[in-house]
């Protein structure tokens, strides 16, 4: 996940730039994909721990060369933050100071004026060189086992107590109290006068003797991504677009003898990962309104928890491989490799019209019963091969 990660950050800040890639994360629909891409359990809230900890460990390296920056992390990396920022504004001429100062009121709105029935966790601050920032945190509700995800993105935000989140992801559990809605301006206005004309123990008083009336409960922001994920483990038909499936499929067999054997020649590439690679590229092309389905994006390596099917480890290291030539030579000036991506991109967006493919069981069979020679592993350990007389028998 980390090489991966790395390379389809490059791949998106070179036809991109570093403002797309942050505007990206901000989104929680792409940041959901992105975690399934690389094969991270596709419904799981482990999805935000590991992403950023893979973009942590992968981006910090090459952090002069693309003036990205990831801190932060989970429990006590969330803690560290302020003093990574303070450093990075060190060595870059940003204003440390000012960042550690919007890393602890980020993370101080969403723990106290968002009260949601979520304890945050993660807190991670992606930054650029030019000082534009975005953050992902996520709480959770033990006694719901879910969690609930944070966007923010510096770009158009104008106060942080005034709407300032860029998306949320998760169910609600009861009446939420947000005082950082911007229709909450009223009210926060009304709590700083009582607080000068009253006092301390008088608003005490006060909240006591109102404790029995509920809040009124207000309407989901409009126009705010509100990403919810299903329980299940596994991948249904449901949670997947399958003419976007299909079209990626289609795209990969029609696209890939054309454009891969001459322009990427990287030897051991076959089909299946030409297959991958059009969900890697869609990732990385792809319009906000692509990434409605996250579930279909594990089908392009699977998943740890072999859902929707183990990693197939060969697969998985092709793509990198030929993602990280198509970045490297893209470096010197060669874009013929990244350009063959998007053209596969391009072609699977045509072919989803009409193109046409077995249901989404048969496909995961497909996957299951290759997945020993593609060296597929999961948490449980690795495949082993098809036992085909039992198969015959069954």
């Amino acid at each position: 996940m980390t090489r991966l990660g790395a390379v389809i950050t490059e791949a998106i800040v070179i036809h991109y730039g570093r403002d797309e890639f942050l505007r990206r994360v901000a989104h929680p629909f792409w940041f959901q994909s992105f975690g399934s891409v690389m094969g991270m359990d596709w419904h799981s809230s482990g999805i935000t721990t590991s992403v950023i900890g893979a973009l942590k460990r992968g981006l910090t390296p090459m952090s002069h060369e693309l003036g990205i920056h990831v801190c932060g992390g989970r429990g006590q990396n969330s803690r560290k933050t302020p003093g990574e920022l303070m450093a990075i504004g060190e060595r870059t001429g940003l204003d440390g100071d000012a960042l550690a100062g919007a890393s602890r009121l980020v993370a101080k709105v969403d723990s106290a004026a968002v009260q949601d029935g979520f304890n945050l966790y993660l807190h991670g601050f992606i930054v650029t060189d030019d000082g534009k920032w975005v953050v992902v945190q996520q709480g959770m509700n033990d006694a719901r086992r879910q969690a609930r995800r944070y966007h923010w993105l510096s770009e158009g935000m104008t106060s942080f107590v005034n709407s300032p989140h860029a998306a949320i992801e998760g169910q609600e559990t009861g009446d939420i109290v947000n005082l950082a809605d911007r229709r909450a301006e009223a009210s926060r206005s009304g709590q700083l006068d009582l607080l000068e004309t009253l006092g301390p123990d008088r608003i005490v008083r006060e909240v006591i003797a109102l404790e029995p009336q509920k809040p009124r409960k207000l309407p989901i922001q409009p126009m705010l991504p509100h990403l919810i994920m299903p329980e299940h483990h596994d991948v249904r038909e449901e949670d997947v677009n399958m003419k976007r499936l299909h079209g990626a499929i289609a795209a990969a067999a029609e696209r890939g003898p054309k454009d891969f054997e001459h322009l990427l020649m990287t030897p051991g590439v076959g089909a299946r990962t030409v297959r991958a690679l059009a969900m890697v590229a869609e990732v990385v092309h792809g319009a906000p309104c692509r990434f409605s389905d996250p579930a279909r994006f594990s089908l392009a390596h699977g998943g740890k928890d072999r859902h929707p099917f183990p990693v197939p480890l060969k697969v998985y290291d092709e793509t990198i491989k030929v993602m990280k030539s198509a970045v490297g030579k893209a470096r010197l000036g060669r874009d013929e490799e990244l350009d063959a991506l998007r053209r596969l991109d391009h072609q699977a967006r045509m072919m989803e019209r009409y193109a046409t493919g077995p249901d989404l069981k048969e496909i995961v069979a497909g996957e299951f019963s290759r997945s020993h020679e593609w060296g597929g592993r999961s948490v449980f350990g690795f495949e082993p091969p098809e036992d085909n007389d039992a198969r015959l028998k069954g």
